[in-house]
């Protein structure tokens, strides 16, 4: 016998990392939500590797904290090691990674989710939703109890229908060795929702005892640490070492010898692997002519003796696992503490949904995270704070909340999961933004500070060192260009030991920095009155200074995409009656029904010049 538990502005089934930034944002922005757990353990909680961050994915760390998410806050309170990648490369590209406290960053949400007034935090598995007559959402529970809320949004991760693989055999689960969540889906099914089954792994945790770290490279991280909030003022420290090692011709015989045991290979998984994160088994195949492939060995904790193999992961049987394990330099005595497996899981299809990740037929339903056919915890978190934001403002009648590609890596992410689809789970990296100068992770705050001050996830005292560090970046600039250095020895000298050529007149500052061997650091003993302002605002100014030209150009693609964005699409059209477009734009322009020509243009299969037919059209209708 079903009863009436409690009624609510906005429900959010799952609460991993999409399901936490929708709860806390839509708690915060005044709406009585609810947070439903399978497992009140495992709250936030790391089922692969114990990182926050990575190339890209630390841009979209940086811009959940500019927004006023809590990822970033919790990834700087948990860090046991953090480092600055791709350091050697431009500024578009660096991306922070911190290794976590799986454990402690687990803990620190699961308080957070508690403390946050507005927030119910409740450990019950949803079996079903449906929709009332008076449009409103039903969440039922298995022990047959009903939340009703004007907004559901769902963050399932890898729990809906999920089945775990370990060589022949497998079994219903959830990640950990958690329940998953095997009637849902019938639910969705029933609203209509297209889903598909997609596969992820994990590789083994071992005992780090048994590792002879003596064989390995050392990873040490950077000083100093760089945090991921704007809100971290005194970083932490580094308190663990990760390390290095490398497969080998043994690893990979021992592999091709059983790689027919493989469910991946033998047909067992139905569901699709992603495509930028293969099984090692996977990589051994595709990459057959590759001698070797890397594999970090991380600390899960700081109170665990679990060490994570990345790079490793596999759903070959456990024997075999324990076989070619042993293989690589430095493991031959390796104890395996969990095997690695393979997991399959159902999600939806997001060509269903708006930039708001709102579904297109279900007004008040959203979804976040891998249950919308992305995968990390970053891309997860990133959808779940959007969500929240936009479930938050639909049941307060305020507009809705969209980020596109020239705002954000997360506006990237959602535009293309909602036009270009997925068929593997989707990984956020630098080259899927082609506006990637202007999206960098240094200036994550400059772009969506204020963004998440207008819909009021930022304090005010957030808000004043934000302004702050603007005025002092807009002084620093003016300083640069009106500052004068003369041409005396001890300038050349440094001009000159730099690889760059002398000065035979004053020379502007910012002329100086604009040369690639120079920059603030190196020029700072001829700069007497610098400032004593924080690096980041000298870092900020001293990029865009450097890229000025690039950046320009960019903001110009930028303006004409925004002027196709304006270019509105009704809903209602029939593509198939538009003379002109291509059959095959006609079925994916039906399929996705994009809100404007700039979307309609991203759209896989619709080319320039159903573009031109569209735009046409679009111009004789407004001349109707």
């Amino acid at each position: 016998m079903n009863y009436h538990a409690g009624t609510y502005d906005v429900i959010v089934i799952g609460a991993g990392h999409a399901g936490i930034e929708a709860a806390l944002a839509s708690a915060r922005l005044g709406c009585k939500t609810a947070i439903f757990t399978i497992n009140m353990d495992a709250v936030g909680n790391c089922p692969c590797n114990p990182s926050i961050g990575g190339t890209a994915k630390g841009h979209l760390v940086r811009e959940i904290d500019a927004l006023g998410g809590e990822m970033g806050r919790t990834a700087d309170a948990s860090f046991i090691q953090s480092r600055m990648l791709n350091l050697g490369k431009g500024p578009a590209v660096h991306s922070l990674r911190a290794q976590i406290d799986r454990r402690e960053y687990s803990k620190i949400m699961k308080h957070k989710l508690e403390l946050q007034e507005n927030l119910h935090l409740k450990q019950a598995e949803i079996i079903s939703i449906a929709k009332t007559k008076d449009h409103i959402w039903q969440a039922i529970t298995q022990m047959n109890a009903v939340y009703q809320a004007k907004s559901v949004i769902i963050a399932t991760g890898t729990f809906l229908g999920g089945r775990i693989y370990v060589g022949d055999v497998n079994y219903e689960s959830g990640p950990d060795g958690l329940f998953p969540a095997n009637k849902l889906s019938k639910s969705l099914k029933e609203l209509g929702l297209r889903l598909r089954r997609f596969k992820t792994g994990t590789p083994a945790r071992v005992l780090r005892s048994s590792i002879d770290f003596t064989e390995l490279e050392v990873q040490y991280g950077d000083e100093p640490v760089v945090p991921f909030s704007y809100d971290t003022l005194v970083p932490g420290k580094n308190q663990v070492c990760c390390h290095v090692a490398w497969t080998n011709e043994k690893t990979k015989q021992v592999i091709l010898d059983n790689i027919y045991r493989s469910p991946m290979y033998s047909g067992e998984i139905e569901g699709v692997g992603p495509r930028y994160c293969p099984s090692l088994e996977d990589k051994i195949v595709r990459f057959a002519d590759k001698e070797r492939h890397q594999v970090f060995i991380e600390p899960c904790g700081l109170d665990t003796e679990e060490m994570y193999l990345q790079g490793m992961s596999s759903s070959l049987p456990e024997e075999v696992q324990v076989a070619f394990y042993r293989t690589v330099k430095g493991m031959e005595h390796v104890q395996i503490m969990r095997c690695a497996y393979a997991i399959e899981y159902d999600c939806v299809d997001p060509l269903q949904m708006k930039a708001t990740l709102e579904f297109k037929d279900h007004c008040g339903l959203y979804g976040a995270g891998q249950f919308n056919g992305s995968s990390g915890y970053e891309e997860a978190a990133a959808q779940g704070l959007v969500a929240g934001i936009n479930a938050a403002r639909q049941v307060q009648g305020k507009a809705p909340f969209i980020l596109d590609r020239a705002s954000s890596y997360i506006g990237t992410l959602i535009d293309d999961l909602i036009t270009k689809g997925v068929t593997d789970p989707y990984r956020m990296m630098t080259s899927r933004s082609e506006y990637r100068l202007v999206l960098r992770q240094d200036n994550a705050d400059e772009r969506l500070t204020p963004m998440g001050r207008d819909i009021g996830l930022i304090s005010d005292e957030r808000w004043r060192r934000f302004t702050e560090k603007q005025r002092q970046k807009e002084l620093e600039y003016m300083r640069a260009k009106k500052t004068v250095i003369p041409p005396t020895e001890s300038v050349n000298n440094i001009l000159v030991a730099r690889g760059t050529t002398m000065i035979q007149t004053g020379t502007r500052l910012i002329e100086l920095i604009r040369r690639p061997q120079l920059n603030y650091e190196v020029l700072a003993p001829i700069d007497p009155n610098r400032p004593q302002y924080d690096k980041a605002v000298f870092e900020g100014v001293q990029i865009e200074i450097k890229y000025e030209g690039y950046i320009k150009r960019q903001k110009a693609d930028i303006d004409e995409m925004r002027r196709l964005e304006k270019k509105m699409l009704p809903q209602n059209i029939d593509y198939r009656t538009l003379l002109g477009l291509r059959k095959e734009a006609q079925e994916k322009l039906d399929q996705v029904k994009p809100s404007n020509i700039g979307q309609a243009s991203r759209i896989s299969g619709v080319s320039p010049a159903d573009i031109s037919v569209l735009l046409i059209w679009l111009s004789k209708c407004s001349h109707a």
